[in-house]
């Protein structure tokens, strides 16, 4: 633990204990009023005397000037390197113990900094966004406050990322546009951070319903103007640290030196493109034109019970076959995703083959990762009750996963005019639907249940599903005299 109080509370307490007066800590060199006035705080001793009195204590200049020994910091650099490593590792719970750890023994600015940025992210892996919005937002205003020392970029592509999780459209679309801004003002369109802000304002332009603007980005992250440019990751970033450099903020200059000496042996790049292509897939299965073309053309609103509903996104346009054909192409780059990013890279392509109309191979893949990816079937009602996913937490990802295939699989049939082997399947998908708690990714789920319950002619199941879904976005659907397929409009 770090010792208590300030350098003259520290030698004053190591003086106590060694049962010495001022006089004689002093010696020959220093006088007794001198150590009285470091012990009150009203002067801070040089190097050279910390140094003289350390001896005479006992300790090491470090730990009177600090508070920790040589030996506590090292030991605090070690436990935040191996907390960062649970957290690539994938074991956010050890992770966050680790860097609470590290945050509460260390008074190191830089490594405490470190160690609230990796327990904001193991925030975020563990679900807990909000939380990890709270550390977020932290360390962006500690960056904005000492642009010397740290670049804001980190925190607020984070805080994009992390705002579009919890369905805050505006601040993600908002935060993301401004890390976009300032990466084009240091002429960076290559590397891991312009990917991910990219990737994140992407998404959160095809949530909002803006397929123009979406388009446009889309062109923009896998057509770049300039893609002549054979300079690698490393060679960009270190254009962007001088491009900081000469416009004199250093936070930003420090962190691009440093990217660019990590991208000379990092990998990372090609995870980040994979994430990318998966975006721009998802992007182009709701209706956004294919990025191969130079120009959108006019896509007309669909209508549905949900449309215009303040908390669900108005209803997804399927993409064209154009479209699906050109995210299958993009899926094949995927091959780097794990975990849940590969999950939705699997049922992005069914949903491509479905629109190509492939449908017995998008049903093979559906059926092959239904019986073998998640668990799978329908929880009985009984344990319904006995399971409460909670919103982030595994069980409630691989829940709306497994959902979301199931409504993919009974699309499929749908095609193939097999409305009863649908309706089985919508059956589950409801049944799993129920133990979901309210929120954004149930209310788009049931949304889309309910297109597809009127797709197999059930108006009653329908209309039960849009006012469901009205409901998990923390609304209520107006009574309505009949149960119809217009149910749910308010």
């Amino acid at each position: 633990m770090p010792g208590p109080g300030n350098v003259g509370e520290r030698v004053r307490n190591l003086r106590l204990t060694r049962r010495l007066s001022q006089a004689q800590l002093a010696g020959h060199d220093l006088s007794d009023s001198y150590i009285s006035l470091i012990e009150s705080g009203k002067r801070t001793p040089t190097p050279t005397v910390l140094r003289m009195l350390a001896e005479r204590l006992g300790c090491t200049p470090e730990y009177l000037a600090e508070g920790v020994e040589p030996e506590q910091r090292a030991h605090l650099e070690v436990r935040e390197r191996h907390a960062h490593l649970a957290l690539l590792g994938g074991d956010p719970g050890t992770a966050e113990s680790g860097f609470d750890e590290v945050i509460a023994r260390s008074d190191d600015p830089d490594l405490t900094s470190r160690a609230r940025w990796g327990r904001a992210r193991a925030l975020e892996e563990l679900g807990r966004a909000d939380q990890a919005i709270a550390l977020f937002e932290e360390l962006r205003e500690q960056a904005e406050r000492d642009p010397g020392r740290a670049s804001w970029l980190p925190p607020v592509i984070a805080l994009a990322r992390c705002y579009h999780t919890v369905g805050d459209l505006g601040q993600a679309i908002a935060l993301g546009e401004r890390a976009m801004d300032r990466l084009g003002t240091l002429g960076l369109s290559t590397g891991q951070e312009y990917t991910e802000a990219g990737r994140i304002l992407l998404l959160a332009y095809v949530d909002r319903s803006d397929p123009a603007r979406a388009h446009e980005l889309g062109r923009r992250l896998l057509h770049p103007e300039g893609a002549g440019d054979d300079a690698s990751t490393s060679v960009h970033y270190q254009r962007a640290s001088m491009r900081a450099l000469e416009e004199g903020t250093i936070g930003d200059s420090l962190y691009f030196a440093d990217r660019a000496l990590a991208a000379r042996t990092d990998a990372t790049p090609v995870q980040a493109r994979a994430r990318l292509a998966l975006a721009a897939a998802k992007a182009l299965l709701r209706g956004v034109m294919p990025f191969s073309e130079p120009e959108p053309s006019a896509v007309a609103d669909v209508v549905s019970p949900a449309d215009g509903v303040p908390g669900i996104e108005k209803p997804r346009a399927e993409g064209s076959r154009e479209a699906a054909r050109e995210a299958l192409e993009l899926l094949r780059g995927t091959g780097a995703l794990e975990g849940a990013e590969a999950t939705e890279s699997t049922i992005a392509k069914a949903r491509a083959l479905v629109l190509i109309g492939e449908l017995d191979e998008a049903i093979a893949e559906l059926e092959q990762f239904l019986d073998t990816g998640m668990a799978l079937v329908a929880p009985s009602p009984a344990l319904a009750h006995s399971i409460t996913p909670h919103p982030g937490n595994d069980l409630a990802a691989r829940t709306q996963k497994t959902v979301l295939a199931r409504l993919v699989l009974a699309r499929a049939r749908v095609a193939q005019g097999e409305s009863q082997a649908a309706q089985v399947v919508l059956r589950a998908a409801s049944e799993q639907l129920r133990t979901l708690p309210a929120g954004r990714p149930a209310a788009h789920l049931l949304r889309e249940l309910g297109e597809l319950f009127e797709l197999v002619q059930d108006t009653e199941s329908a209309a039960a599903a849009y006012r469901q879904a009205l409901e998990a976005a923390g609304l209520h659907a107006a009574p309505s005299q009949e149960a119809n397929h217009d149910l749910g409009r308010v």
